[in-house]
């Protein structure tokens, strides 16, 4: 009897296995075409739900999914609202439309575009400060928390428990032996790469610190989406900085560490300083459900610079496709130079033409890339698209070692973006970035004058290059580049 209970389960698995498969195909169909807007990413899902029985299906739910619409129509409205009537008080700053396009004729559409996207103005009276390397950026850091008098706002992907990490965390305790209020976010994939977690380490020494959307399986989700990736710090309302550079010891090059990362990072006070406390405050109240409101988060603004900017939060919620709207934008209106320098370039379709039509109206369009990436998967998924980008009028340039982790947009010595932001569908669609628009000569010649500095240091890749690859290294790469969708 238990023999042929045995053999009837036996001869039921194929078909239990069957039916799974289907039924779980046929859902990630159903619900992949009607929730996702990008045709790449559901030809992609779809796909691999079908070529991939069960397994397939198991990848759409632990990383296809969008669950952050849902969670972020229940944030805590008031401490949203209130946020935003702070940032409404310094509405008044904005830059009349008239005057801009006196400034900076030919953006005046940009502009336009840039208010209507993120629903926030073109603030004057900023002032931005370039920090190459965590070698000008974390002292710089390091002596605002210092200086501090009532608050401190940080917010990263990665803070590593390493000799930097360890500065940042006694810096934070003594501001908050000193009475000052600090709220710490860490993203939770990006606490884990070192252990113990900083997030353990700062709450046992009375930080306020928060973990962004934890994850349960933290080894499989390392390469999550729907992470904040974004890198800000506040202090006393009014201080800001911003830009790529995560909290870790690779980033200061002249302690020599054993995996160096090149980045650049930016001091930025003015009233855009509360715009970016605003991105902070939501996504606090968010993980927290703590409101941060008063004077003590958001200092009356005070003009201190020449630079008009426009904060731009972007993320999988209500502020999908703010930045690739932008950057096509930017393209558009780009009459002379169009200069890209970021670690990741896989964008989707629509961002990819818009740079091949830039060159075709014959702007100069500088990509810089690493010469080799930290994830050699994106080192090959990149390489298929560049033959066709050099075709169209591109210029592409490989940059040296330290690994270049960058993100710079530079156009008509005029516009510049700042921030998180890679170029690729994990930032673009995936992840909570927070960027910077800049409408500045002074500070664009500065940023170009680091890009001229990057592309006497690197190496042109030419169409030789890419063809002459032997025809292993130009499978591999086709195949890799089938993954865009997911990377």
């Amino acid at each position: 009897m238990q023999q042929d209970i045995v053999a009837g389960v036996a001869a039921l698995w194929p078909i239990i296995v069957s039916v799974a498969y289907v039924i779980g195909a046929v859902w990630v169909t159903v619900d992949a075409v009607l929730r996702k807007r990008h045709v790449p990413a559901i030809i992609g899902w779809v796909g691999l739900a079908w070529l991939a029985p069960i397994l397939g299906a198991l990848a759409y739910f632990l990383f296809g999914i969008n669950r952050i619409r849902r969670a972020a129509s229940a944030l805590d409205l008031k401490a949203e609202s209130a946020a935003h009537g702070v940032a409404r008080r310094v509405r008044a700053g904005a830059v009349p439309r008239e005057e801009f396009a006196a400034r900076h004729p030919g953006f005046a559409g940009l502009d336009r575009l840039g208010e209507w996207v993120t629903r926030n103005p073109l603030l004057d009276g900023n002032r931005v400060e370039p920090l190459q390397d965590g070698d000008a950026a974390f002292p710089a850091m390091l002596s605002s928390i210092d200086a501090a008098r009532t608050s401190v706002t940080l917010a990263t992907y990665i803070f590593d428990n390493d000799a930097v990490g360890r500065a940042f965390h006694d810096a934070l305790v003594r501001a908050r032996a000193r009475g000052v209020e600090v709220r710490v976010l860490i993203d939770d994939v990006g606490a884990r790469y070192t252990r113990p977690t900083m997030i353990r380490v700062l709450r046992a020494a009375g930080v306020p610190v928060a973990a962004f959307l934890p994850t349960r399986v933290p080894r499989l989700f390392q390469y999550a989406n729907l992470r904040n990736h974004r890198k800000i710090l506040v202090v006393d309302g009014c201080v800001g900085f911003t830009g790529g550079i995560n909290i870790r010891a690779g980033h200061w090059l002249g302690r020599r560490p054993a995996h160096p990362v090149q980045c650049l990072h930016f001091r930025v006070d003015g009233p855009v300083v509360t715009d970016m406390q605003v991105a902070f405050a939501i996504d606090w109240a968010f993980t927290t459900g703590e409101g941060l409101k008063g004077e003590r988060w958001f200092a009356p603004a005070v003009n201190c610079g020449p630079v008009a900017v426009r904060g731009v939060p972007d993320g999988p919620d209500a502020d999908l496709d703010n930045l690739p709207q932008i950057i096509v934008g930017a393209l558009s209106v780009a009459t002379r130079r169009a200069r890209i320098v970021t670690p990741y370039f896989l964008p989707d379709s629509v961002l990819l033409r818009a740079v091949q039509v830039a060159a075709l109206r014959g702007v100069e369009v500088d990509i810089v890339l690493p010469g080799r990436s930290n994830v050699p998967l994106m080192d090959w998924a990149m390489k298929p698209q560049l033959p066709e980008l050099i075709e169209k009028g591109c210029r592409i340039h490989l940059a040296p070692p330290p690994f270049d982790h960058t993100k710079l947009f530079v156009v008509d010595g005029t516009w510049s973006l700042i921030g998180s932001t890679n170029w690729d569908a994990r930032s673009l669609r995936l992840n909570f970035e927070y960027n910077l628009e800049c409408y500045d000569h002074d500070l664009a010649a500065r940023l170009d004058a680091i890009i001229d500095a990057k592309i006497a240091a690197a190496r042109p890749l030419g169409l030789v290059d890419l063809e002459s690859r032997a025809f292993p290294a130009r499978l591999r790469d086709g195949l890799a580049r089938l993954l865009s969708p997911y990377l």
